[in-house]
């Protein structure tokens, strides 16, 4: 079953974020607090949506994505920040709930496209994109302003 996050998960989402940076290499990249978190999806400024996946109570995985628009089309869209599914579930069509959760809000809502990132040596999330009819954007390269550097282009 896939439900829209509540205040409740916060936790979870932030553990899930965790857990997704350990995966991904990274497990001290995460700096996030369970205040971040809440303000970003249920604060007044409201930033991104978040779904989480259950099955017999207990969360499998989540999903965060926020919308985007596309001058080309000319309509919003959405892109997919985080996607994690437990180890212990992966295969059990958890992601695959997500997605298509996510892509029935898009479609519901107009939108032209959903987008997300995936890392290069990520071969069983590459494989499993391509099987829902994902494309991968090769002749894209994703840039990043952070830190210092955001600091010193921020100031001119």
């Amino acid at each position: 079953m896939v439900r829209s996050a509540t205040p409740a998960d916060v936790p979870q989402i932030l553990q899930f974020a965790k857990d997704l940076a350990a995966y991904e290499r990274e497990p001290e990249a995460v700096t996030a607090s369970e205040a971040d978190i809440h303000a970003g999806l249920f604060g007044p400024d409201k930033l991104v949506e978040a779904l989480i996946a259950d099955e017999d109570g207990a969360s499998l995985g989540f999903a965060i994505f926020y919308r985007t628009f596309s001058t080309w089309t000319g309509k919003p869209g959405f892109w997919l920040d985080d996607l994690y599914v437990r180890p212990e579930a992966r295969g059990g069509g958890a992601g695959k709930a997500l997605l298509t959760a996510i892509a029935a809000l898009a479609e519901a809502r107009g939108y032209a496209r959903f987008e997300w990132w995936v890392l290069d040596w990520n071969a069983p999330s590459i494989g499993f994109y391509k099987k829902l009819g994902a494309k991968p954007m090769d002749e894209w390269t994703v840039y990043r302003l952070d830190g210092e550097a955001l600091k010193t282009v921020a100031q001119g």
